[in-house]
């Protein structure tokens, strides 16, 4: 008779079968809904679960990967160089000789006649791996509250580009404007944040994000701002006090911390933050926001 998984096991697991994945197809294009179907994790999550458990991005995992077997294959084959870049997923062998220079310090050509190759390796940690989850232990987080969360009806203005650069202050400036305009003020409004991509995996331009207005009357579009509502169901609740520069160490000590022994699935819906003081009036060290992760 088999003895159940621990959770952190069965994730481990779930990791490692797309690492192996990754592995054998290193000459094709990763596709995220794909590597998420084979570790059966959500695609909203699935990134932040890998950085949590392998301590590097998916991104870095895989050109880290593709340029160490393609060292391997310079050391000890004599395949052209044309041949290991097509093998290790670069079409174009100008790329790949500048990814191998920016992870070794020299060329292909040069580290394969080169006799010490050891010379390079503190090279290649330095380039693509200077963000190593040392930082979590300093994040001190409190068991999350359990709750079944009401549906939300929230006005919103949608945005793509970095989160870094969303102007919070003017766009729930107009969002409050909004609400006079249309007599839809009540007690309990809420500012909330809705974050669909993880900047470690999505290109800066492309990230997605909605800043809303959390209302308790009903509303209709007009121009870019938008109504909809936030799935309710049930959601672990991570209280946070602290500058918002650390959200990245948070997310990682609950996706690598508390998730891994939380006995809980997480459910194909985006993270929502709840912001509860304004930061032009809060010092940064004082400032407390709600994190909200869908599970099941």
């Amino acid at each position: 008779m088999k003895t159940k998984l621990s959770t952190k096991e069965d994730y481990i697991q779930r990791i490692n079968k797309v690492v192996e994945y990754i592995n054998n197809h290193l000459n094709e294009e990763m596709d995220l809904r794909r590597l998420a179907e084979i570790s059966n994790f959500s695609e909203f999550h699935f990134h932040r679960i890998f950085k949590a458990f392998r301590h590097e991005t998916l991104s870095a995992y895989v050109i880290r990967t593709r340029i160490e077997t393609a060292a391997l294959l310079l050391s000890y084959s004599e395949l052209p160089v044309e041949t290991i870049a097509c093998n290790v997923g670069y079409e174009i062998p100008s790329s790949f000789s500048k990814s191998f220079k920016q992870f070794y310090g020299i060329s292909p050509t040069e580290y394969r006649n080169n006799k010490n190759k050891e010379n390079y390796v503190a090279i290649k940690q330095e380039v693509l791996n200077p963000e190593i989850t040392s930082g979590i232990s300093q994040i001190k987080l409190k068991v999350p509250k359990l709750i079944e969360l009401e549906s939300k009806t929230v006005i919103y203005i949608h945005f793509t580009g970095a989160y870094k650069n969303l102007d919070f202050p003017e766009t729930f400036a107009k969002l409050w404007n909004f609400v006079k305009e249309h007599k839809l003020f009540s007690a309990g409004i809420e500012h909330l944040g809705v974050y669909y991509d993880d900047p470690h995996v999505t290109e800066s331009g492309k990230l997605r994000s909605d800043i809303c207005l959390a209302i308790h009357k009903s509303a209709q579009s007009q121009g870019e701002i938008r109504v909809k509502e936030i799935s309710g169901g049930k959601y672990a609740v991570f209280s946070y006090q602290g500058p918002y520069s650390n959200f990245g160490l948070v997310y990682d000590a609950i996706f690598a911390e508390w998730l891994p022994t939380s006995g809980y699935e997480l459910r194909n819906l985006p993270i929502f933050e709840k912001y509860c003081n304004d930061p032009s009036r809060t010092e940064p060290e004082k400032l407390k926001t709600e994190i909200y992760i869908p599970i099941q």
